[in-house]
């Protein structure tokens, strides 16, 4: 799997809140992130990992 580095800008206020959720639960910014993206498409798990999921080994 290749990554991409995603550049986003977000309001200072938005920043600190994710900052001291990041602190709150022990995990990285990106972990937080990429959760939240996951939960969008309702399976927890990317299409990447869907359909490497039901390839056979």
């Amino acid at each position: 799997m290749t990554s991409t580095q995603l550049c986003i800008r977000i309001p200072e206020h938005e920043l600190k809140i994710l900052d001291r959720y990041a602190k709150q639960t022990k995990r990285t910014k990106t972990d937080i992130i990429r959760e939240f993206i996951r939960s969008l498409d309702g399976t927890g798990l990317s299409d990447f990992e869907q359909q490497d999921a039901s390839d056979p080994p």
